[in-house]
């Protein structure tokens, strides 16, 4: 008798313990099961640029908003248009000049809020080149990554410089710094958050060839959805989008935080390359401009008129229905 009290004594505590338990997976299973599913395919590999987006997830500011946030990595086997488009994710980041293009062959997506309002891309040159400007490049060779928001942008620089196409000799890239480095190119075209860090990080100083010299900025990472997605559920977008942006106004505040949240999706990912990625990227947010990601006619306008002017875009399109700021929180 003493040793079933004993025996009931200690089974008692571990049934509770196993009640507790089963409670709780029960509880956070049905929690998550109200959660709406959301995916969002990036533009490129993880890495501090979409450090907002990682902020937003990892501070519970998606889950507050109802939604179960995927944030899946983008690069040229995961482009981000195409795989909205086909209706396989919900959301996707990239360049603006690529939602105009898209919707220009009959794809319905919108741009919901651009996170860089002051484009990443630059040129830039070795410092001991003696390359400072665009006509210092007349005669060398560049380098030119093709099919993207940094070809239009390094034409539209080349164009507002004045120069004649034929006064730069360019060689296609990729994302192999080796030509750069080894003196095949006199100039590289990159983003000032990534391959400018990289450079100097190895020990050399650049010159960095700003496209704002030449008047040109055009959004960069833009955040965007199908047409389908807003009219059937606008409150779904509204809390992604305002979510997300939440994220990025708690990045601008805590950059040392927000950087290592990219090494949980990523091993490949260096902390101090990470901070300074981040540190670089806040003025280009344009946090002196809120509400965080708000459009204006204005840069889509001048967008769509280089797009024209370069031969990228053959017709003028709707910009109305290319982007809009309904879903941001709006300015106090």
């Amino acid at each position: 008798m003493k040793n079933d009290r004993m025996t009931a004594g200690i089974v008692r505590p571990i049934f509770l313990m196993w009640l507790t338990f089963l409670f709780t997976v029960v509880s956070q299973a049905a929690a998550a099961s109200e959660l709406k599913d959301v995916t969002l395919r990036l533009k490129w590999v993880h890495q501090a640029q979409f450090a907002g987006f990682y902020a937003a997830k990892e501070k519970g500011f998606y889950e507050d908003a109802g939604l179960n946030v995927e944030i899946r990595p983008g690069g040229v086997d995961f482009p981000a248009v195409q795989m909205v488009a086909s209706g396989s994710e919900d959301f996707g980041i990239t360049g603006a000049d690529q939602i105009l293009l898209a919707r220009e062959k009959g794809v319905p997506i919108t741009a919901v809020g651009a996170v860089y309002r002051k484009t990443p891309f630059a040129l830039f040159a070795m410092a001991d080149s003696g390359i400072e400007t665009l006509a210092d490049l007349e005669g060398k060779l560049v380098g030119v990554k093709l099919g993207g928001n940094e070809e239009l942008t390094y034409r539209a620089m080349v164009q507002a410089a004045g120069l004649k196409k034929t006064a730069i000799r360019e060689m296609p890239v990729k994302y192999d710094l080796s030509p750069l480095l080894n003196g095949q190119v006199q100039a590289w075209p990159g983003y000032v958050i990534n391959e400018v860090i990289s450079v100097q990080e190895k020990g050399h100083e650049v010159n960095v060839i700003s496209p704002e010299d030449y008047g040109i900025n055009f959004y960069a990472d833009t955040l965007f959805t199908r047409n389908d997605l807003m009219e059937s559920d606008p409150e779904l977008v509204k809390a992604f989008v305002r979510a997300s942006f939440r994220g990025w106004a708690y990045a601008l505040e805590n950059p040392e935080e927000v950087a290592r949240f990219g090494l949980k999706y990523s091993d490949k990912l260096n902390f101090d390359h990470e901070l300074a990625m981040m540190n670089a990227s806040i003025p280009l947010l344009a946090p002196e401009q809120p509400p965080l990601g708000n459009m204006t006619r204005m840069a889509w306008q001048n967008l769509q008129e280089q797009l024209l002017s370069l031969g990228f875009l053959d017709e003028k399109q709707e910009l109305e229905k290319a982007y809009t700021n309904e879903f941001l929180e709006q300015a106090k």
